[in-house]
């Protein structure tokens, strides 16, 4: 493994621990990136445990109240968690859940910049019927520039006081733009008026502060937020007050002379001098083998590339955010192309289109690099989609089976393709990956190959993926079940409007 979770975990918690014990008053930590589900980490740190934070904040739960902020309007656009393909009020509902399940209770939730979306009320009157209380916190006018508004009963002490009892209050949200850091001064702005000492402080994993500034796991992250054209630069903030060189990002570099002034405005911590003071990252202290990352940090940076171009194709992202994945990758001296697995899987749609057998006169590829490094492919056919052969074929090459094993029993398959047909919604009946699986599933309980295929899938996690088409709908949720990291070619699997 190229990382370790117990390394990171054990100079994180001292590291907040720290904080909390180092001034006096309430400390209010914002829990930035993703709590639950941080697949970006995951692969660009190989080994890192995407639901280490919630490790984390269960070590700290006993001392720490815990609330969720959401914003109205990410409710009102039904914006969707790509990662997870479900939106983001149910993102923190499964955040609300995931966090229970560890014993770790959720103090309160915060519809943040709420102007009377009613969605975003229901989402109130919702979570308040199970028992939640859930506060909201309008816009505020002039927000973060004009100071003396921010911090005034016209401000801040417009929104309701969210009580708390523990000395470090962690501040989190489904995602970013959460209304996390808003939420926080909110509070301290309160604890100020009851004559209360209140801190702030940030946890973010990247970028990483302490690594060069285009290292690889930065200009990943860089990549990652092409879309919010963020960038990452040297804090020279830092710079000037220490003659240490920290890496930070534009934002927070732009906010840091407002936020520093709300702070003390606000009777809040004053001895920051830089963004990176705030910051509580020790995410470096967990990397041990810094070639894997890099290498995994070069695939990440090509990875979101090919998810911007398709996403640019299909109207959902613009040219700007193309523009910037590819400046970021010559940054990295790196080209598109340098995947292997999106050579392959278009080599296999060549492969499959001169042997004639793709689906009513199309023809697809898919592709997979395993852990090992062997990159299997698969092809659609009348029977079943590339993306099911191609997990069909890595499960034969992990179970160490021949490639001509077959491993569906020939009756389940007719009698999914039987019922598909039935259902009268598509002339096509060859099997997607997630029915596949099912087949998979119930061929295992009378087969021994299938049986050895089917406990091999979980080697699949994390394992790299590309597509010569359009993946359909019940080949990405069979992907993102199985952990796989996958990418596509913008072009249509079916000449059909409806895959």
């Amino acid at each position: 493994m190229a990382f370790s979770n117990e390394k990171y975990l054990a100079a994180q918690k001292e590291k907040i621990m720290q904080r909390v014990q180092q001034g006096s008053g309430r400390l209010y930590l914002e829990f930035g990136g993703k709590l639950v589900g941080d697949y970006h980490a995951s692969r660009v740190l190989p080994g890192y445990d995407p639901d280490v934070k919630i490790r984390l904040l269960k070590e700290l739960s006993s001392k720490a109240d815990i609330i969720v902020c959401i914003h109205a309007e990410a409710i009102e656009r039904k914006k969707i968690r790509a990662d997870f393909g479900i939106t983001y009020d149910d993102a923190a509902l499964k955040l609300i859940d995931d966090l229970r399940v560890q014993g770790i209770s959720v103090s309160a939730v915060v519809i943040t910049r709420f102007d009377g979306q009613p969605t975003a009320k229901a989402f109130q009157e919702s979570l308040a019927k199970k028992g939640m209380r859930v506060f909201l916190h309008q816009s505020i006018p002039g927000y973060p520039n004009q100071l003396e508004t921010i911090a005034s009963k016209d401000g801040f002490g417009l929104n309701p006081y969210i009580p708390v009892t523990n000395p470090l209050v962690v501040v989190t949200g489904p995602g970013p733009g959460s209304g996390k850091m808003g939420t926080c001064l909110s509070q301290l702005y309160h604890e100020f008026q009851q004559g209360k000492p209140g801190r702030y402080a940030k946890f973010e994993t990247f970028p990483v502060w302490n690594l060069p500034l285009n290292h690889p796991v930065n200009l990943a992250y860089e990549s990652a937020t092409a879309d919010l054209m963020d960038y990452n630069a040297i804090d020279n903030f830092h710079h000037d007050a220490y003659g240490t060189i920290a890496v930070n990002y534009n934002r927070d570099l732009q906010a840091f002379p407002l936020v520093k002034a709300l702070l003390s405005r606000l009777g809040g911590e004053s001895v920051y001098q830089s963004p990176t003071d705030m910051g509580v990252n020790c995410i470096a202290s967990g990397i041990l083998d810094d070639e894997k990352v890099c290498e995994a940090a070069h695939e990440e940076i090509i990875r979101r590339y090919f998810n911007y171009n398709a996403a640019m194709q299909l109207g959902q992202a613009d040219e700007k955010t193309v523009q910037r994945s590819l400046e970021i990758i010559n940054k990295a001296g790196l080209s598109p192309d340098d995947r292997p697995v999106v050579s392959a899987a278009r080599q296999a749609a060549r492969d499959c289109e001169q042997a004639g057998r793709g689906d009513d006169g199309i023809y697809c590829g898919a592709a997979i690099k395993l852990h090992d490094g062997t990159i299997v492919t698969g092809k659609n056919s009348t029977l079943m989609h590339s993306a099911a052969s191609m997990i069909l074929n890595a499960a034969k090459h992990l179970a160490g089976l021949p490639e001509s094993q077959h491993l569906l029993l020939p009756e389940i398959v007719e009698s999914v393709a039987s019922f598909k047909t039935g259902l009268g919604t598509s002339k096509r009946t060859s099997l997607n990956l997630n029915e596949t699986l099912i087949a998979l599933v119930v061929s295992a309980s009378r087969d021994l190959y299938a049986s050895r295929a089917l406990a091999s899938l979980t080697e699949l996690r994390n394992c790299d993926v590309h597509f010569s088409h359009i993946p359909g709908h019940g080949d990405e949720a069979a992907l993102r079940h199985l952990g796989c990291c996958y990418t596509y070619d913008p072009l249509p699997p079916t000449r059909n409007f409806l895959a």
